[in-house]
């Protein structure tokens, strides 16, 4: 036979199995291989791209044993191929790159090594793919664009716009992959900058006509929280596809406007695009934020018409949504009429009940159990959230049954539950139990139950435990010296926050302003002033607010009080009171007594503390009618009943200016029985009367 007899058949069939592959024909792709007389690398090759292709990477594999063990040699399309497998695991990637350098395939072109090179970048092995980057003589803009991607997905930014500036001092023109792979790991405000120099050379080039580099463009902004740029880059783009509009709805959709998401949605198909799972998903999540119950109904009811209403991301999102409006009953129907379940699903349902019906997210766990689902953290955390207090050893013994006492999420859960069912002692045995590894999280809420019970020296000794301090420990320890009176410890703990980087919040400023005021040092409180207003004044809450207006106050700057006060946005009836106190206390009671009446018009309704802050105003000041007309005024327009202290300020107001029959009067008439503190205030207020009607004769 001639050479062309043996070669034309091979040639014909080897094109036709390319041929089939590509249109997903996988069986007669091996029919065609298995009817073959002859087979050469040209057939094994193209028969396993074709199981690659179609996904049973399985079969590939053992085609490839079977080559090797017909001592047929392996090129480096054999290894593309394989290579390019998702489900190749390490292991081989080793046997395969070990067979690359046996048939020198590394050191003759740049294909092999590079198809290496996407292997270990996608399974995360960085170390081995700069040590391969290295040893490889031949590389082109695909290898690059490899390095670029691998580094980028990972999370290794710094290196990955390193390898894009060595492209570009190279004299290599980027191409759309290598846009996609630099831009791939742009996430926080930090890379915005270098992210918007990305986007000004992708204008340069002419490159944002490749939609899948707007779309990652778009990704990098909703990443780098900047969603306005995002739409944008989505609204002039040349040309869009399903990605582009579900990532500009899905960053809306989480945004400050999610109403937009549902607009951008409705505009959709006027563009010639229908929605899909995905897009149901995020519009559906926007309207659990915007809490329209109508809304998100209409969303249903058109998931409904185009029968994706029982896929499981669409339904999830809709068993959320329901659940989220308190509408239980529709995400249980939801919930049912899904194809196909799993435990997202299951979560948002029973997350749903934890918040209105502890026994059933607790019957739902059952369910979801007997039903062979697996649950995970956010299950077991979602029904400890709510759970009373006879289900809670149970749902313990399961956790350690099934080995998520470990999860930090659960434990931390667990820890708080016992505190909310009123078990303290059961929250604290974890500190002591050598089972448990306490995690930071654990270690905070544990050490916030011995600082509220006045135990500063056990959260001391638990937290000088824990290995990563996050700003609630810093906190904690901060406040435990506080209020055990530690204080130069407590200003040193702040020193040191300071240099490990943590920002303080409005509980570490309100703990730094409570040493303030009991040293009384009025320089530390205006340099912790100071910084709040360095720092941004506004992110301060009405709480912090009010402590730095008592602060003012006690350390003895009245004006500086005073105009923390005026600067306040929003002021609530504890605001009120610490001025209306502090005026009092340095002698301006009429100044206190128009802000009683100030904060009377503006709607504030004063509780006991106000009345007493008034009322000790008007004592310091001798306004006694005023006192007197504002004691009447407590239960008859407030009914509020009034308590000793308020009796012992008005006695010692009335003999302080003279009036001791009524003084008298008033103790006889109390519904309360006289104490020690009353009758000592009378007394000395007649000897004091006494003394000065003597010293004036």
């Amino acid at each position: 036979m001639g050479f062309h007899q043996f070669e034309q058949p091979i040639f014909l069939s080897n094109n036709l199995i390319t041929g089939y592959s590509s249109l997903g024909e996988l069986q007669t792709c091996r029919k065609v291989f298995d009817e073959m007389p002859e087979r050469n690398t040209v057939s094994y090759n193209s028969m396993i791209t074709a199981y690659v292709r179609n996904e049973k990477e399985t079969g590939a594999w053992e085609l490839f044993v079977k080559m090797m063990g017909l001592g047929i040699i392996p090129t480096q399309y054999t290894f593309g191929s394989l290579l390019s497998s998702l489900s190749l695991e390490l292991v081989q990637g080793f046997q395969l790159h070990s067979l690359i350098l046996k048939n020198g395939l590394l050191y003759s072109n740049a294909y092999s090594g590079t198809s290496l090179l996407g292997l270990y970048g996608r399974l995360g092995c960085l170390v081995e793919v700069m040590k391969l980057f290295d040893e490889m003589p031949y590389k082109n803009l695909v290898t690059a664009n490899s390095i670029i991607s691998s580094f980028g997905h990972h999370g290794f930014v710094e290196e990955s716009m390193i390898m894009f500036i060595e492209l570009l001092r190279a004299s290599v023109s980027p191409s759309e992959r290598s846009f996609v792979g630099v831009l791939s790991g742009f996430e926080g405000l930090r890379y915005l900058d270098a992210g918007k120099q990305i986007h000004g050379m992708v204008l340069k080039t002419g490159s944002e006509f490749y939609t899948s580099v707007s779309n990652s463009l778009i990704n990098m902004y909703v990443q780098c929280s900047d969603i306005l740029l995002a739409e944008k880059v989505f609204k002039l783009m040349p040309s869009r596809d399903i990605v582009s509009w579900n990532t500009v709805i899905g960053a809306f959709a989480k945004s400050f406007d999610p109403g937009k998401a549902l607009e951008l949605f409705l505009t959709m198909p006027l563009h010639g695009f229908t929605q899909n799972q995905a897009t149901f998903a995020s519009v559906i999540s926007s309207c659990s934020s915007l809490h329209i119950l109508k809304c998100g109904e209409r969303v249903h009811a058109k998931a409904i018409k185009i029968n994706i209403h029982s896929d499981v991301i669409v339904g999830s999102a809709l068993i959320d949504f329901y659940s989220k409006c308190n509408c239980l009953e529709q995400a249980d129907v939801v919930f049912i009429e899904l194809r196909t379940k799993n435990v997202i699903s299951w979560n948002a349902l029973i997350a749903g009940y934890s918040n209105k019906d502890s026994r059933a997210s607790f019957s739902l766990l059952q369910q979801m159990l007997h039903e062979d689902y697996r649950p995970n953290e956010f299950s077991f955390s979602a029904v400890l959230k709510s759970s009373m207090t006879q289900n809670l050893q149970l749902l313990h013994c399961l956790i350690l049954k099934m080995g998520y006492h470990q999860y930090d999420y659960i434990s931390s859960s667990l820890i708080s539950s016992y505190m909310d069912n009123g078990l303290p002692s059961h929250a604290l045995s974890f500190a002591g139990d050598s089972m448990y590894s306490l995690s930071t999280v654990s270690s905070n809420i544990i050490a916030g139950i011995h600082n509220r019970r006045g135990q500063y020296e056990k959260t001391q000794k638990l937290l000088f435990q824990v290995e990563e301090f996050d700003k609630v420990s810093w906190n904690t320890l901060i406040t435990a010296c506080t209020r055990c009176g530690e204080y130069r410890e407590a200003l040193e703990l702040f020193k040191s926050m300071q240099l490990a980087r943590v920002s303080p919040d409005n509980c570490t400023l309100v703990s730094l302003l409570s040493i303030s005021t009991k040293l009384c040092n009025l320089e530390l409180g205006s340099s912790i002033h100071g910084r709040m207003i360095r720092t941004d004044f506004n992110c301060c809450d009405v709480f912090v607010c009010n402590v730095l207006v008592d602060m003012y106050s006690k350390c003895g700057s009245i004006e500086s009080s005073v105009k923390v006060f005026n600067e306040m946005t929003q002021r609530n009836l504890i605001s009120w009171t610490t001025l209306i106190s502090g005026l009092g206390l340095h002698g301006y009671p009429s100044m206190a007594l128009e802000s009683f009446r100030e904060m009377e018009l503006l709607g504030f309704k004063p509780d006991r503390v106000a009345f007493i802050a008034i009322l000790s105003a008007c004592r310091h000041g001798g306004l006694v009618e005023d006192g007197m007309e504002l004691f009447g005024r407590m239960k008859g327009c407030y009914n509020i009943e009034p308590e000793m202290d308020h009796y012992v300020c008005l006695v010692d107001m009335l003999t302080r200016y003279g009036h001791l029959k009524e003084a008298e009067q008033l103790i006889s008439d109390m519904p309360l029985q006289p104490n020690a503190a009353i009758w000592r205030t009378f007394v000395q207020g007649c000897r004091r009367y006494n003394s000065i009607l003597e010293a004036s004769r």
